[in-house]
């Protein structure tokens, strides 16, 4: 093949490949710029194209995945924080984020839960009149005590009473006043009173009759009471008890509960109570009483721990400096005497080792011999000298700046470092053995050598504690520790282990800087070497003397600071004081002023919807108009088995971008199969979010279209959805929307009316 030819095949190949991973490339690139702006739907949309472009990149399956759970929580976290604003409008908008999440993840089970949440929270607020509900653990103490029967009386009208007579006439004197009747328990024993009651409600002429007669009372319908003896036996017998469950929302383990129950044995006497550690959850059964003052301790307590971040700021610096500078000479000179041979007798001594024979000349010298000795028998080994010129300048710098996350009154470990093995021995003692005759010997004693590991480095011990005014205290164990050399100890080298250590308690307020410990070392040594009196003079000290001068400085300073990132969310209600009654007698009562006359306990009637406005008063504004939703054809005759799809069409619709809502139908004659895009939300170009979801067992089809973010609203008519349903026997359904939850743009609500449309299934 020519080079040309090669050439063009090449390129062709390279365009190919090109043509084919580029538009992928491009669009997991866009995705991931997406995706750093939070931008979780659009990313998960490229990424999706990217997967389609290469199905077999194992790169885009995993960003698709992440997309698509990451799109959904999003989701499903806007929906849970309107939801908890607990309106009307917050709740249906958190619906149609729900039914969102639901649909970019159908395996959210998280989403498919809020759903039903959400729809029954919607019903709630419908039957309440659209006001919020009470979240769950704050309800009225009122509404607990109304549980068992409550005392509805014929007369409302302020009690005024003085007799003394016998306790059971007083009770019954009062009943009768406020047409109730009264039964007594048969170990009622009588007892003469005296009772003055000016201008008091019903139950407080009872409370203040029963501490009079040492008896109690309780309501057994709303117009018959009970009166005892006031002992613990016939109160275990006849009061009423309630059953409650209390799920904790910020205990962490099993021991919180039990401290948590612990407190509330000790406080209100519960004899009833078990703890549920699988489930985080206290149950309670007693009085009414006792449970309404339990679930207040409970809110009071069950509270989310403060949270401190805690910076740790650790400086060492170590400086080593040495100067060694001169010129060092010998300190020893040896003379040797070496006479002439001349001078020296002939003798030598001899040794024998072993067999071999060595011959050692020893130099002597012959008494008349001494004159002639001169210089030249003697010799001398005169001393070197050494001249030193060495500098040396080494900075060593350590920074940790780690940051700690702990929860209040928890202990939080920190190690930065190397874990350093050190040598441990142990020793086993010799054992004799004999040898024949000669004796014993002892065999040496065994070693047994093991490691130990040592955290070297930054070590943090820190647990905090943090007071209502944001202040926090803190215990602190901080060792700074380093390997500054080895030992050798028993022929094993040993690390030499450098510690500066700060134990303390301290408190410190958010955010205020501490330096927690400090240690400045400062080692200067200074060395002389040379002949004695030279180091004295000038100049000439440097050609004798070797002079050494080194610094070494080491500082290490340790700052701290704490950031309180949360802290218990306590309001007014948590500090409220709470009345219980008495030792034995737990009560939780209202807390009701005393009536005046002619007006107190008197109902307030609402006025009737339906009757005339008084003179003078504004009219109520009329209800607001908007579109219509109707199905089309609007009757319908089908056969069993038989398939089609009704048109829901909207009518005069303005500015509509999102619309959930509830189809109700018979489900034993329909079944609804499917949902499919109509096209009038879509504006011809728009791709939009539908979610279906069945629930035939109750008959309800939820349904919802919404635009595109950042898209805007629709005007006009148009099919919104088609729905495909399906005969399944003989009669007469009707398809009725029941709930409507449309929304412009900016989650303002709009108002539908609706129209039913009828489905006739004959028989084959």
């Amino acid at each position: 093949m020519r080079p040309a030819s090669m050439a063009a095949a090449a390129l062709a190949g390279v365009l190919l490949l090109t043509a084919g991973c580029a538009p992928s490339n491009k669009e997991y690139k866009l995705g991931q710029k997406a995706q750093a702006l939070q931008d979780y739907e659009t990313a998960l949309i490229h990424y999706e194209r990217a997967l389609k472009a290469d199905p077999n990149n194992a790169q885009y399956k995993i960003s698709v995945a992440q997309m698509r759970f990451d799109a959904a929580a999003a989701q499903v976290e806007l929906g849970q924080r309107l939801m908890a604003q607990g309106d009307l409008n917050s709740v249906e908008t958190a619906l149609g984020h729900f039914q969102r999440a639901l649909d970019i993840d159908p395996s959210n089970a998280l989403a498919n839960q809020m759903i039903q949440k959400a729809l029954s929270t919607i019903a709630e607020l419908k039957k309440a009149g659209g006001k919020p509900l009470p979240s769950p653990g704050t309800e009225a103490l009122e509404e607990l005590r109304q549980m068992p029967p409550e005392l509805k009386p014929i007369s409302t009208e302020p009690i005024n009473l003085k007799m003394t007579n016998d306790a059971r006439i007083v009770f019954e004197t009062i009943a009768k006043l406020a047409g109730l009747t009264v039964l007594f328990d048969p170990d009622f024993q009588p007892r003469r009173i005296s009772v003055e009651l000016p201008n008091v409600t019903l139950r407080q002429a009872l409370d203040a009759t029963a501490l009079e007669s040492k008896a109690f009372w309780k309501p057994v319908t709303s117009g018959i009471i009970f009166v005892a003896p006031d002992n613990v036996q016939k109160r275990r017998e006849y009061e009423d008890q309630i059953v409650k469950t209390f799920y904790l929302k910020n205990s962490l383990t099993p021991q919180d509960l039990t401290e948590i129950l612990g407190g509330l044995r000790q406080l209100l006497q519960l004899q009833r109570v078990q703890q549920i550690n699988s489930q985080n959850a206290i149950v309670i059964r007693d009085t009414p009483d006792k449970v309404a003052a339990a679930e207040k301790i409970i809110d009071d307590i069950d509270k989310q721990r403060a949270e401190v971040m805690l910076q740790v700021s650790v400086l060492e610096v170590n400086q080593n400096r040495l100067r060694d500078l001169g010129i060092q000479p010998g300190s020893t000179a040896v003379v040797t005497f070496q006479p002439r041979t001349d001078l020296q007798p002939n003798t030598s001594s001899s040794t024998s080792t072993s067999g071999s024979t060595s011959t050692t000349v020893v130099p002597q010298v012959t008494l008349n011999n001494l004159p002639r000795l001169s210089t030249a028998d003697w010799s001398m080994t005169l001393p070197g000298a050494a001249v030193k010129a060495l500098l040396t300048d080494s900075t060593t710098k350590i920074i940790q700046n780690p940051e700690i996350m702990i929860t209040d009154g928890d202990k939080a470990s920190l190690r930065i470092g190397d874990r350093v093995p050190i040598a441990t021995g142990a020793f086993q003692a010799g054992v004799g053995v004999g040898v024949g005759t000669a004796g014993t010997s002892l065999v040496n004693p065994l070693v047994n050598t093991q490691f130990q590991y040592q955290d070297v480095g930054v070590n943090i011990d820190a647990t905090p504690r943090v007071h209502p005014d944001e202040d926090v205290s803190l215990h602190l164990d901080i060792e700074v520790s380093s390997v500054t050399g080895f030992q050798n100890i028993g022929g094993i080298q040993q690390p030499i282990i450098s510690q500066r250590k700060v134990q303390n308690d301290i408190r410190l307020q958010n955010g205020q800087v501490s330096v927690l410990g400090g240690l400045v070392q400062h080692t200067t040594t200074k060395s002389v070497n040379g002949w004695p009196g030279f180091d004295k003079i000038p100049f000439i000290k440097y050609f004798f003397t070797d002079q050494s001068f080194q610094t070494q400085n080491d500082e290490v300073l340790i700052v701290i600071t704490p950031h309180v990132v949360r802290m218990p969310n306590l309001d007014a209600e948590n500090m409220r004081s709470l009345f219980t009654g008495t030792d034995q007698n737990v009560q939780v009562l209202p807390q009701t002023q005393a009536p005046t006359q002619g007006s107190a306990g008197a109902p307030t009637i609402p006025p009737s919807p339906t009757a005339p406005a008084p003179a003078g008063a504004p009219a109520p504004a009329a209800p607001a108009t908007g579109g219509v939703l109707a199905f089309e054809p609007a009757s319908l005759n089908l056969a069993p088995g038989q398939t089609t799809t009704v048109a829901l069409v909207v009518r005069n619709a303005a500015n509509l971008y999102s619309i959930p809502l509830i189809v109700h139908y018979d489900p034993k004659v329909l079944a609804i199969v499917d949902v499919r895009n109509g096209g009038f939300l879509s504006g011809g170009t728009q791709p939009i979010a539908i979610f279906h979801h069945e629930d035939p067992a109750h008959g309800q089809s939820i349904i919802s279209a919404m635009r595109p973010p950042s898209s805007g609203g629709v005007n006009g008519s148009g099919t919104l959805v088609g729905i495909v349903v399906k005969a399944l026997a003989p009669g007469t359904s009707t398809l009725r929307i029941e709930q409507v939850s449309a929304k412009d743009p900016q989650a303002k609500p709009l108002t539908f009316s609706t129209q039913e449309a009828t489905i006739t299934v004959g028989t084959p």
